[in-house]
């Protein structure tokens, strides 16, 4: 099992998870992050962390394109260990749908 960042966190991008990882698994996009699926020691102490609820369990049905996602652009984007503010639309995107489909970036972000 591992965890995977979820389209809810596509436009939000808050990193509070990033800031309590013990193994520092998180890859920052331009508009949202992903979690490594390899890296990830499944502590789950991110997914209560995010205010989108944007981080599950692989677990979970459906997912799996999520899982597909993460490990791709894991490999990608640059690693992320330190908490950011959250994007400055977070707030009127959260629990928008299909943010996958009409507001991803593939572009990486900053990273540290």
């Amino acid at each position: 099992m591992t965890y995977v960042v979820t389209d809810n966190c596509i436009r939000c991008k808050y990193t509070d998870c990033v800031e309590v990882c013990p193994v520092d698994c998180f890859y920052e996009g331009e508009n949202m992050l992903v979690i490594h699926p390899d890296e990830c020691i499944d502590c789950g102490v991110c997914e209560p962390e995010c205010p989108a609820e944007a981080i599950k369990p692989d677990t979970e049905p459906g997912l799996e394109k999520w899982l597909t996602l993460n490990a791709e652009f894991a490999a990608k984007w640059p690693n992320l260990t330190v908490k950011r503010d959250p994007l400055p639309e977070a707030k009127e995107f959260d629990g928008v749908a299909d943010k996958l489909a009409n507001h991803f970036s593939d572009k990486p972000g900053s990273g540290d």
